[in-house]
């Protein structure tokens, strides 16, 4: 019997095959350019296995086009995204597990997003710490981030680390790999990593990593920063400091390929008892947060005035969106709790993102929710439909009987 593994240029564990698709299909997602879902590929698992093995291990894998889509945004804009097709995620997914345990190693303490054991959450609570510490913070922002990411500076990091050939060989031809847009043109990058791609968060990391994190460490090792992905906040303790950091950051920025958003990077002042000028800025967004003074209760009582995270305004208004997408007075078929079952599982999602910091905040958004429930039961009822009084007191004889009928009445403030 012949011995596959000995037979291939490079020798690649089938093993670490069939682990990149297990959490490939824990991720789920949707189908790339060839219309393969992650159910169809399942169909014949083992020979569209077998077959991403024995092109890594011979070196000829050659990645199939990215399907890109765009996904509107809250501003109205689109973000740009990449979705490799299944075969194609399993293959990434492959290098990932071998390359994350050896690079992450590399990587910052300060350093959050996409790697093992580290949240968003970790990263919002170090910068409520530092601000602490800190009067002054740079709110930076990445102008395009991942359409410009200079391809020979990133391999010249791939090749400082001395990866496996066939794992270099991979890299360079996902950064290639051809682009088919909505309309059928097709494009063939010469910069940037697609959003969506499973090995393009690991090697954004790998860049900014050499680009921004060792730079600070080098020339500013006094200064604590966040950084999760390409979302970061670096604190100084002068106004001025602050001016001269940041002027010297663009300049680095721009000789890596990279650009600071002009009017989204800016110098805050947060000290909890700043006097507020016209021309100064007082607060900051970071990963769903806004940081701004904030009464709070001390532990022995009384209040203070701190420099806090909660919920912004900007994930508020988008959870206010999903409130009237969902038309719950329109429900009128379903009870109180089918209709607490269906939307529960997304408010659970968001009360534990969210709610983690100043969970007062999210009360205006309770009461939103509440007022649609009110409006259901004047459209389920006729007899409450044109009192809306008599309609509130029949929500809250259902809350009554069960206060956890609905997840976010347990966080309500009344």
């Amino acid at each position: 019997m012949i011995n596959l593994n000995k037979a291939k240029p490079y020798l690649i564990d089938k093993t670490i095959i069939w682990r990149a698709w297990l959490a490939v299909k824990a991720n789920k997602g949707s189908a790339g350019m060839d219309g393969m879902t992650i159910e169809a590929f399942e169909h014949n698992l083992s020979r569209n296995l077998y077959k991403i093995w024995n092109r890594l291990s011979s070196g000829c894998y050659m990645p199939p086009p990215v399907k890109r889509v765009e996904i509107p945004k809250s501003d109205g804009k689109t973000r740009p995204l990449g979705i490799p097709t299944v075969s194609d995620r399993v293959a990434q997914m492959a290098v990932k597990m071998i390359l994350e345990p050896q690079w992450d190693l590399l990587f910052s303490d300060s350093s959050f997003g996409y790697r093992p054991g580290k949240s968003a959450h970790d990263a919002v609570a170090q910068a409520k710490v530092n601000c602490w510490k800190y009067e002054w913070v740079i709110d930076l922002d990445i102008k395009g981030f991942f359409d410009n990411l200079d391809h020979a500076l990133l391999l010249k990091a791939v090749d400082h680390l001395h990866p496996a050939p066939w794992v270099r060989l991979c890299i360079v031809r996902w950064l290639k790999a051809e682009i088919i847009f909505p309309d059928g043109h097709r494009h063939s990058p010469e910069k940037g990593t697609p959003q969506g791609g499973v090995i393009s968060p690991l090697l954004a990391n790998l860049f900014l990593h050499y680009t921004q994190d060792k730079w600070l460490e080098k020339h500013y090792p006094n200064n604590a920063w966040e950084r999760y992905a390409d979302d970061s906040v670096i604190h100084c303790r002068s106004r001025w400091e602050a001016r001269l950091l940041l002027s010297q950051l663009r300049e680095r920025m721009k000789d890596c390929g990279l650009e600071l958003h002009p009017e989204k990077t800016r110098i805050v002042n947060c000290h909890p008892l700043a006097r507020r000028k016209s021309d100064g800025h007082y607060s900051f967004d970071f990963l769903g947060f806004t940081f701004r003074r904030r009464a709070a209760r001390k532990i022995a009582g009384g209040l203070f005035t701190g420099f806090l995270p909660a919920i912004s305004n900007k994930a508020q208004k988008a959870i206010v969106r999903t409130f009237r997408k969902w038309n719950i007075q329109r429900l009128t078929s379903l009870s109180a709790e089918e209709i607490a079952e269906r939307i529960n599982p997304q408010l659970r999602g968001w009360i534990n993102y969210y709610g983690k910091f100043y969970p007062s905040e999210m009360n205006r958004l309770w009461r939103i929710l509440d007022w649609r429930l009110v409006k259901w039961v004047r459209c389920r009822y006729k007899q409450y439909r044109w009192h809306q009084s008599r309609a509130s007191e029949v929500l809250e004889r259902i809350r009554q009987r069960n206060k956890t009928l609905f997840v976010h009445w347990k966080f309500m403030i009344r």
